[in-house]
């Protein structure tokens, strides 16, 4: 793959192509020629490729900015990036396909423990009654993980086709994220006594819960799982961070480093855990947290826990969440309330 950037005026003395796509370093240099910068790779074993470019000025002066000769971009958490579609690279077919109409609410959730609240965004089928039971699924980073990945609208699109049944999405907005995801039993605490309870007290709900999440989010809800085992009827873990000093010691200027450390340590070397729920994982081919949900995957398995880990062709990004919902998700959520459990009340 070639990357062009014009550069008529000579405005610039350095290009660098900015990837997390693992190519090495001393390779991401753009040479001059005539009135542009080019650079030559090999393609990397992804599906699709984010990307930035390095620009440097006369004066010495840096910024990052997306390919200007390229009108494809995708928005993240960390903003807009420009983004290459290898052949063979298809889009979720539910982005696009009918969708039943739904019905938002927000509510406000009071935590002792944590002494703050969480503020939840649930939707429901429209026209249905509070009092009809369903199925619910529930969300960490869930209104970025709405906006960035398109969840309600697969939730929606889903129950349309008949791959789902009718079902609840609960978004849980992430408040101090790096301190309520990164094994805080205060934030375990809260979902299993303050936010599931408010849940039902508003909607009837079949079953245990779903529970879902992305790096620290999918973190988050592994431990709220193992700290209240009851809590969950299944989780979906999408790249976790699950650092282990083996693999991670990159991550310890992260304030919580250690007290992740701590926990994924004791789930790994568990022999047994209290109570089991079934878990779906998804983590990028190459990214750097491979490894440890690996480990992690396999672990769980030894407990007992009906485990799937899948290698998607993509990186730690929005989109290969979103493009991982089908099958995966729709797999687990499948599974786990086809599974007849009574009404939990």
């Amino acid at each position: 793959m070639t990357f062009e950037f014009a550069d008529p005026s000579a405005a610039f003395s350095a290009v660098r192509l900015w990837q997390e796509v693992r190519i090495p370093g001393d390779r991401l240099d753009f040479v001059r020629e005539g009135n542009s910068w080019v650079l030559t790779l090999d393609r990397p074993p992804v599906s699709r490729m984010e990307y930035l470019f390095e620009v440097t000025d006369l004066a010495g002066d840096r910024a990052m900015i997306t390919d200007p000769a390229n009108p494809r971009q995708v928005d993240g958490a960390f903003g807009v990036h420009s983004v290459v579609e290898f052949p063979g690279y298809q889009v979720p077919g539910w982005l696009d396909a009918p969708a039943v109409d739904g019905e938002w609410s927000a509510i406000g959730i009071p935590s002792r423990a944590l002494k703050a609240d969480i503020d939840v965004r649930l939707w429901s089928p429209a026209g249905t009654a509070a009092g009809t039971a369903l199925p619910l699924l529930v969300a960490n980073d869930g209104p970025e993980y709405d906006m960035l990945s398109g969840l309600s609208q697969y939730t929606a699109a889903s129950i349309a086709s008949g791959a789902l049944p009718p079902h609840r999405l609960a978004l849980l907005t992430p408040g101090d994220r790096d301190q309520w995801y990164s094994c805080s039993t205060a934030y375990a605490s809260a979902l299993a006594t303050a936010v599931l309870p408010a849940l039902r007290r508003r909607v009837v709900t079949r079953g245990r819960p779903v529970g879902m999440g992305t790096s620290l989010g999918a973190l988050a809800m592994l431990h709220a799982q193992r700290r209240h085992p009851a809590t969950f009827g299944g989780l979906f873990l999408q790249s976790g961070s699950f650092f282990t000093p083996r693999y991670d010691r990159h991550e310890a200027r992260f304030g919580r480093y250690v007290r992740i450390v701590r926990f994924v340590g004791d789930v790994l070397r568990a022999d047994s855990a209290r109570e089991c729920a079934p878990v779906a994982m998804t983590c990028g081919a190459i990214e750097e947290n491979l490894d440890n949900n690996r480990l992690m995957a396999a672990a769980l398995s030894g407990q007992g826990y009906e485990v799937r880990l899948a290698e998607v062709p993509d990186m730690h990004n929005h989109t290969a969440w979103r493009d991982a919902f089908d099958p995966y998700l729709t797999d687990l959520l499948t599974h786990v309330w086809s599974a007849g459990l009574p009404r939990d009340s």
